[in-house]
């Protein structure tokens, strides 16, 4: 049973529309990146431009991408089948490709684990399921999802209806924000990204 706290909670999440994050928030390409199988994702920095990398993990095998531009940078369709899911390593892990070639990445995602829900400059993301198995993913400037009006200080920037959430979070830096689901990957970045 709900408490009368816990149900004026839920309609809030119910009732607050899908929005755009705020500036400085901007949306990488077309916003949903259709990767079809998509299992989990992880982060790594790119040796030379210094650009968060997004690796995605797939029933198609394993993919690159530049989180500041979007662009996919290395594909792998038939990794090794002894690494190719985090489930093979304990540290749910996956080999880094293309500029990461030589590394680990871990993957959160479908296997389990988790990526950053803080951004570490003020910005903090949750994930709440008013209507399970219906996820929405809040990202809130101070924390304060549980105040003030969405759009205010926290906003409503996912709703997962027609695939399966497997994670949502910040890269270490902080200067990306992805949404991952079953189907596609969602990318926004600051625009300091592109340093």
């Amino acid at each position: 049973m709900l408490s009368d706290y816990q149900h004026k909670l839920r309609d809030r999440f119910l009732n607050a529309p899908v929005t755009a994050p705020p500036t400085p928030w901007m949306p990488v390409l077309d916003n949903r990146t259709p990767i079809g199988g998509l299992q989990g994702i992880g982060f790594g920095i790119h040796p030379d431009s210094g650009h968060d990398l997004v690796m995605v993990v797939s029933m198609d095998g394993h993919g690159l991408f530049d989180a500041a531009t979007g662009e996919k940078i290395a594909r792998n369709r038939n990794p090794d089948p002894d690494s190719s899911t985090p489930d093979d390593a304990p540290d749910l892990t996956c080999p880094g490709l293309g500029a990461l070639e030589g590394t680990r990445v871990q993957i959160a995602g479908l296997f389990g684990g988790g990526l950053h829900s803080t951004s570490g400059d003020g910005w903090s993301l949750d994930v709440v399921a008013p209507e399970w198995p219906n996820e929405r993913v809040l990202l809130s400037a101070d924390g304060g999802i549980y105040r003030g009006e969405p759009g205010e200080n926290w906003w409503h920037i996912f709703h997962s209806t027609y695939s399966t959430l497997r994670t949502a979070g910040f890269s270490p830096s902080g200067r990306t924000l992805a949404v991952a689901t079953s189907s596609d990957l969602t990318l926004w970045a600051k625009p300091d990204a592109s340093r």
